[in-house]
């Protein structure tokens, strides 16, 4: 087939003046690369297109494809990653990964969970903070913990996140406010085992890939999965893949309530009883080879790096 490669790199917005923080769910080219090399060995013609303009530009030049692997985040708005979906929807070009409404969706932490928690998925104890009259509203006990609403690969979670009271939730969320620029989501804190789980698939056709757990050294932000955890996740976190078919039932109801497709990822932790609750969905999960999550379990498992892109190629083509 003839793919195009939807994605956005991060040295092109680090050039523009962007932080590192603040395109820290982009691409490296070692990634662009490597699904490149991926579907080359399956047999395909692969032409890369990049981000949004520069797919505007391909399609308003006549410019089509057989197949779109997208893997582009997005830069601005809520719906960021639903973007280049929704215009491969207009022109009717199928893609991998999960559509636009997906995406759109389960960028707001809150709304997933309210989506989930009419299906009976557990979640966490939740509420949204617009703005600073929020804070007079909370009702929950704490300790609370507390993060951007509509960002992934931990942005704006730190050692602060996890509050204890009033004083700590006013200036954590004071600074988070100034960082991200949009609403915050505040949940009841788990205080139990973290864990992430692969899945491949669409619908009834999902599979589990792995559960791994998420374990932090002494060297780590002791809260949570932090962004300088995940930053510094050699020095800081252990990752092993485990047995746990609570852990794995529930992530696998919440990705087919959501109608997640072709393969991504599902965060959960526990409470103090040990109950797994749902965190939040990665529809459009990291495929760096070397440092991505799902990546990092596909090696525990013995899944080589192409024959994953090429699983999750199959999954698409299964589908359309």
């Amino acid at each position: 087939m003839k793919i195009g490669l939807s994605f956005d790199l991060k040295s092109e917005y680090l050039d523009q003046g962007y932080s590192s923080e603040q395109i820290a769910e982009l691409d490296i080219e070692e990634t662009i690369e490597a699904i490149e090399n991926a579907l080359q060995e399956a047999g395909h013609q692969v032409e890369r297109i990049g981000g949004l303009e520069n797919l505007m530009r391909a399609l308003l030049q006549g410019k089509r494809w057989e197949l779109v692997f997208n893997i582009a985040e997005g830069m601005h708005g809520m719906a960021r990653e639903a973007q280049i979906p929704c215009l491969l929807d207009a022109y009717r070009i199928p893609y991998v990964f999960s559509d636009s409404a997906v995406l759109a969706l389960t960028m707001n932490k809150a709304m997933t969970n309210a989506v989930l928690r009419c299906h009976d998925v557990r979640v966490s104890d939740f509420q949204v903070l617009r703005q600073e009259n929020d804070l007079s509203k909370v009702a929950m006990p704490y300790p609370l913990f507390v993060k951007p609403l509509a960002e992934g690969s931990s942005k704006g979670i730190s050692e602060n996140s996890l509050v204890r009271n009033a004083a700590q939730l006013a200036q954590s969320c004071r600074e988070l406010w100034r960082q991200s620029r949009q609403p915050l989501m505040l949940e009841r804190y788990l205080c139990g085992r973290e864990f992430t789980v692969g899945l491949l698939g669409s619908a009834e056709q999902t599979e589990l890939l792995a559960v791994m757990e998420v374990t932090l050294n002494h060297k780590a932000d002791s809260s949570a999965y932090t962004y300088a955890n995940k930053q510094q996740y050699e020095e800081r976190v252990k990752y092993q893949t485990v047995e746990q078919p609570e852990v794995a039932k529930l992530a696998m109801q919440a990705w087919r309530i959501l109608n997640c497709r072709d393969a991504g990822r599902v965060d959960l932790r526990m409470d103090q009883e040990g109950r797994p609750h749902f965190l939040e969905v990665n529809p459009l999960a990291g495929l760096n080879p070397k440092y991505s999550d799902l990546c990092i379990m596909c090696r525990q498992i013995g899944v080589p790096y192409n024959c994953l892109i090429q699983k999750i190629l199959a999954s698409a083509m299964k589908r359309l």
